[in-house]
């Protein structure tokens, strides 16, 4: 074999295996772009804004809670509602909220507080929460999400059960009592 053949060779050789890898990566993208990729993250239809502890209170006492009830917070945020529950009236609590930091807070704060026994957070979708062994729901969120929830809240809560929103009505649901205090209303609806 000559040098100039064996050169030859070597570059066709070397043609070849570039087409050969190019190939092999052509093939793996179309595989990837026909694989289902990981739903995204959720994103909260609203943001958290921190219900003041005067407030958080009043729509506790509009509740009536007392210990042998189970306080669920939709969008719990830091958690404070539940926690408050927990350390004043004796209540159990359970917080709902999709922002995983938000979570992690809130069990701190418990812990703070020294309730992380009596209450619970949970990272998830309020949509998705069952709420049947809440005999409180408390809600600081919106108009359109509260008529969202309203199904949700009359298929799972037994009579009895009472929602406490604080600013945000129910639609055409008439409150059963309303609670103005720092410049915003609190109101409640008893499940019949």
């Amino acid at each position: 074999m000559t040098d100039a053949f064996r050169r030859r060779s070597f570059t066709v050789l070397r043609a070849a295996m570039r087409v050969a890898a190019i190939v092999i990566g052509m093939t793996a993208a179309a595989e990837a772009a026909q694989k289902p990729s990981a739903p995204p993250a959720p994103t909260p239809d609203i943001h958290y804004v921190p219900t003041s502890t005067g407030v958080a209170d009043a729509m506790l006492k509009l509740a009536r809670v007392t210990a042998n009830d189970v306080v669920y917070d939709l969008g719990s945020g830091d958690g404070r509602i539940v926690i408050l529950a927990a350390k004043k009236y004796g209540a159990k609590g359970v917080g709902v909220e999709l922002d995983a930091d938000l979570v992690k807070e809130a069990r701190k704060n418990a812990m703070k507080a020294g309730v992380s026994d009596k209450v619970t957070f949970v990272q998830g979708d309020l949509f998705k929460t069952n709420l049947s062994d809440a005999t409180v729901v408390t809600l600081y969120l919106s108009n359109s999400i509260n008529m969202r929830l309203r199904s949700l809240l009359q298929q799972q809560l037994k009579p009895g059960s009472r929602i406490v929103s604080h600013r945000f009505e129910m639609g055409d649901w008439t409150p059963d009592a309303t609670v103005r205090l720092e410049g915003t209303s609190v109101h409640l609806w008893t499940i019949r």
